[in-house]
Formats: structure tokens, sequence, C-alpha cells
């Protein structure tokens, strides 16, 4: 009990509840603590993958377990994306989606990850060649969503779990995809990590201590460098590429770590943080480098990095917006119009819509002369992953105004004495 204990001051918990083995005995152990100080609040989540025929079954087990045990269960059904990631990253990735969801204010989510799966994450790093951030494995407590996640059974062994899930006569799911070596993680469960137990009877807790140990690097590292990450960084969160350029390649890439996690990204491999300098930081001044990240892209413009939503131009064709008492919903983000702008409203004849690309030499409020759309968007100072993505608006085939950038003279009223569009942009 002295692991559960641990969580205190914590008061109010998400126990993320598979019905195995180990679920069930963080959550008989967290009950029994509850029974000795009835201030811990305790809810249960269970994750329906819908990957095995007992699906059904084991949603069933548990909610006959948190009834006898009067903890609230929450059941939620997940369908797995096809991402190009393997099954069980697909099914982590939408577990902990939910898990963010599901958690409320004050309360941490507590998983039942042991000192048998740190040793697992621990030689799966090393196969994929990670350094001591990858080589940390998974921290006892680490922030998560607008809380935290905490793994109070971390130093605890499976046998040990098991021996008191015997003691307690408790009973618990026995997944068929864990006897599946087929799966990374099985396959070190099954076949290597007892050979290496037979071995050394002690190599998961000296796997522990070496993760630990990697886990004080990079802590070590993020105190270090943090004052020189926050003065390269801008406050739209770009990163000034100048003062890398005379910087050593490991620290350079210690930033670009440090840059990316800021932005919640995947940690990336050495190679692609290679890419990122070579392809994207060093490319050719006149270009637009892109490299794609998951559902992210790493941009240069200005001589900074971003980091941008992967957004999908919406092409050329017109959206009309008969109502503009009404916001028109686009892919991403929402338009309306109301009183005290700038732009004068449309006449009876004229068809109101939204473009996102615009011909001719165009005549903007507080610019002489004519320019094209390029320009004006080089002058604002407008990046080029926003440029095909910027709402226009159209009155007939005339352009008004571009949404939160700039007016037409064709489309300027007295200022304060028309309408003002109003762009609320999501996935940003």
């Amino acid at each position: 009990m002295t692991t559960i204990s641990s969580l205190s001051p914590q008061r109010q918990f998400l126990v993320a509840f598979s019905g195995g083995l180990d679920s069930t005995v963080l959550l008989h152990q967290l009950v029994c603590w509850r029974q000795r100080e009835p201030s811990v609040a305790l809810r249960a989540i269970h994750i329906h993958h819908g990957l095995s025929t007992h699906a059904d079954a084991w949603v069933e087990h548990c909610r006959q377990q948190c009834e006898a045990w009067n903890v609230p269960l929450q059941v939620e059904y997940v369908k797995l994306a096809q991402n190009g990631l393997g099954i069980e990253a697909h099914a982590r990735q939408a577990r902990y989606q939910v898990f963010s969801d599901a958690l409320r204010a004050g309360e941490a989510l507590v998983t039942a990850q042991h000192l048998d799966d740190q040793c697992e994450t621990f030689l799966l790093a090393l196969k994929r060649g990670s350094g001591p951030a990858g080589l940390s494995s998974m921290p006892a407590r680490m922030p998560f969503a607008d809380g935290f996640l905490v793994r109070p059974l971390l130093n605890e062994t499976r046998a040990s779990l098991l021996a008191w899930a015997k003691n307690h006569h408790l009973s618990w799911i026995e997944d068929e995809s864990n006897q599946d070596d087929a799966y990374d993680r099985n396959f070190l469960r099954l076949r290597v990590v007892p050979l290496l137990t037979e071995r050394w009877p002690h190599f998961a807790q000296a796997t522990a201590r070496s993760a630990a140990l990697c886990g004080e690097q990079e802590q070590l590292l993020d105190e270090l460098l943090a004052d020189e990450l926050a003065n390269l960084m801008t406050p739209e969160g770009a990163l000034e590429l100048g003062p890398m350029q005379s910087m050593s390649e490991p620290r350079r890439a210690a930033l670009l770590r440090r840059w990316l996690a800021s932005h919640h990204a995947a940690m990336p491999s050495r190679d692609m943080l290679a890419r990122i300098w070579q392809e994207v930081a060093l490319a050719r001044e006149d270009a637009s480098p892109c490299l794609r990240h998951g559902e992210y892209e790493i941009r240069r413009y200005q001589q900074r990095l971003w980091w941008v939503k992967t957004l999908v131009s919406p092409g050329d064709s017109p959206i009309y917006w008969p109502d503009i008492t009404r916001p028109l919903t686009l892919s991403f983000g929402s338009l309306s119009v109301v009183s005290g702008g700038d732009i004068r409203p449309p006449h009876e004849n004229e068809t109101v819509s939204i473009r996102f690309k615009a011909s001719g030499t165009l005549h903007i409020v507080g610019r002489n002369g004519g320019r094209k759309l390029k320009k004006i968007w080089q002058e604002l100072g407008v990046p080029p992953w926003l440029r095909d993505t910027t709402p226009l608006l159209f009155y007939n085939d005339i352009l008004i105004a571009a949404a939160g950038r700039f007016i037409t003279q064709e489309g300027a009223v007295t200022p304060g004495a028309g309408l003002r569009l109003e762009w609320e942009k999501t996935g940003s």
C-alpha cells in the first residue's frame, strides 16, 4: 500500500481500468485506500477498442467489478484510425486522447504500468536507437491534459501484483492478444525479459535505474537550456535560426528537440532532426521549405522555424454566403459579420461569397497604387502557408476584404460605420 498512499496529497483520481491484472490490482488498492481515507474520490474509465470478440464481455466484467467496489465507471468506444502507425500505437493514441477528454478539473489520471512494463519500454526504446530522452522511459508522474498522469506501481513487479490479486481473491480479464508475440512488447514480455531475468534476476530493477538516470540527465539539460530556448523563441512560438548557425550540432539538436517538445510534438528521430536542419533551416533563401511531422509541418519563414498545423487549401471554387447575419462554417474555422467595422454592406444585387484566391491588380486601404495579391501578402508579412487559407470576402466578383488582413478600396466605408469580418480559426 505504500505506493498508493504516496499519491498524497492528491485526492481525486480517474483510473484507467482495462479489467486486466495490473489495473484490477491498482483499482483495488485505491479502493482499500478510500476505505481508510474517505476523502479519496475515484472514477474508472474503460476503453472498448473493438479489437477482440470478447470486448463486450470485458465491458460487462468491468461494470460488475466497479459496481461491487462502488466506483463510477465510464465506458468509451473508440474506432482506431489508420494513420500509418501499428495497432499498438493506434490503440495507445486513441486511449490517451479519450483519457485527456475525460479528465476533470482537479483529477489525476492513474495508470497501472509496473516495473516489468518499464523494462520493456526501455528495451523498445533501445531497439529504436533512442537517446536519453527515449531511454528515460515512463516517469512516475508527468503533466497530462490539464492535470497529471501518475503511475504509482512503477516500482512493483508483475509477480508482486499477481501475489496481491491472489491474496485478495481478485478476478481479472486475460486478453488473448497478450500471448501474441507478433507484437513487439509481447515478444519482449514472453521471450526476452524472462530469459534476461533468469540470467540476471534484478535485470528489471537495473533497467529502471538506467531509465531514471537518463531522465535525470534530460531534466538537467532542460534546466540548463531553458533560458537559451526562451531567448530563441518568439511570442508566436517560432524559433530564431540566426543564433543557431554557429552552434555545435549536439547543442542545436538538443534545442530543436526542446522547441518541438514545447509544441507537444512527437519526439523526433536523429534523422528527422538532421532533415529539419538540412532541408528546412538551410534551404535556399527563395524557397518555402516544408517538412511533415505527423499532422503538422515544420516551415521556415523570415529566418525562423514555425510549427504549423497542416491545412489543405479549399481550392478555387467560391463558397456562397447567402445570409451574412448567420456565421459561415468552413473546414478550418468560421466567419461572422458584425457591425462597427470598416467594410461596406453588400448591395441588394450583390452575391456574397468566400474565396481563397484573387487575380488582377488590387487596391487596398492604406497603400498607394495597385499590386498583385502575392505582393500584398509579402508586404503584410503573411506566411506562405496562410495565404491560400485566409478567407477572402467577395461581392459578386469584386474582392472586398481579407479576413483579419486588409480591406480593398472597393469595399471600404467610413471607419466604424460598416461591417467587420471576424475569423475564428480552428486547428491552428
